[in-house]
């Protein structure tokens, strides 16, 4: 057995939502020494770039959480201003994307799972993306970790689906089944100039929270399915390049498009970097127009 797939399977018996608490707990932690530890040792061993902080100095934040989820210095990253240009809403790795056949997102190579069961097991939700197109992008520890708009929107809807907290990096994705399916995940829906877009914030292993802008810490006290409608009375209208969320403790994100509504760019693949901002894809100009 493969050291990768040993790794994925000792993830099965693990308390996973106990050491995410324990975990939370250290992240908030303000003892300026162990704060302190925690940060620098994390910088060095994943070789964390804070030239781009809006705050470089280590020992300044109050805590590993806002370390984690530091802002960028002004200029740090440039969104496409192409209107026709979808941006990626976040540094990372494309994980995989592609077309959604038969009701089915690829997770790996060989390995694919239920776009319905991603969206909480709900079809009517599924419906408008069948036959559509997905994106996922893979956020590393050393990445910048809040999430921003890939495209001009307004939020429809937003569905909190609870689940176990899996690894998310490669070797997890490769041997364990339906793994973005399996963990704890917000979905939110908007409505887009091409059409109906799902972006989906992913927990992982010892991810402390997820939090949206226009709704704080998200995990609610009770870990059941979760839909909350904001089209009423004032509609959240989000431009592109707009931060939408961030996670505590790296994750993955995946957005979900209807059918032709985006053409993603031909030298994405498995692997390839990006950077917040930069563009992934066109939008079908018949959509836009």
């Amino acid at each position: 057995m493969n050291k990768a797939k040993l790794f994925a399977l000792s993830q099965y018996p693990l308390p996973h939502h106990l050491l995410s608490r324990i975990t939370g707990r250290l992240a908030e932690c303000r003892l300026v020494w162990l704060k302190n530890l925690l940060i620098t040792r994390f910088i060095k061993h994943f070789k964390v770039d804070m030239s781009e902080a809006q705050q470089p100095d280590p020992t300044a934040y109050a805590n590993f959480n806002e370390f984690f989820t530091r802002p960028l210095k002004e200029g740090a990253r440039e969104i496409t201003a192409d209107p026709q240009k979808l941006a990626s809403p976040a540094d990372g790795s494309i994980s995989e994307l592609g077309s959604l056949e038969h009701g089915r997102v690829l997770q790996a190579k060989g390995m694919h799972y239920s776009l319905t069961r991603l969206l909480g097991g709900n079809s009517e939700k599924a419906q408008p993306f069948m036959g559509g197109s997905f994106a996922t992008i893979y956020l590393s520890p050393k990445d910048y970790h809040r999430v921003h708009m890939p495209v001009d929107a307004t939020l429809q809807e937003t569905l909190y689906v609870p689940g176990r907290i899996f690894s998310v990096n490669q070797a997890t994705a490769d041997n364990v089944p339906g793994l973005f399916a399996r963990n704890e995940r917000l979905v939110c829906f908007f409505e887009t100039p091409a059409g109906p877009m799902a972006m989906i914030l992913v927990g992982a292993m010892i991810v402390a929270g997820i939090e949206t802008v226009w709704d704080g810490q998200v995990t609610p006290p009770v870990r059941e399915v979760k839909l909350k409608d904001f089209t009423d009375p004032e509609p959240i209208v989000l431009d592109k390049g707009q931060e939408m969320g961030r996670f505590k403790l790296g994750s993955t994100v995946i957005l979900v498009f209807g059918p032709d509504a985006v053409q993603w760019r031909e030298d994405l693949q498995n692997g390839t970097q990006v950077r917040l901002g930069e563009a992934l894809a066109t939008l079908n100009a018949a959509r836009t127009a």
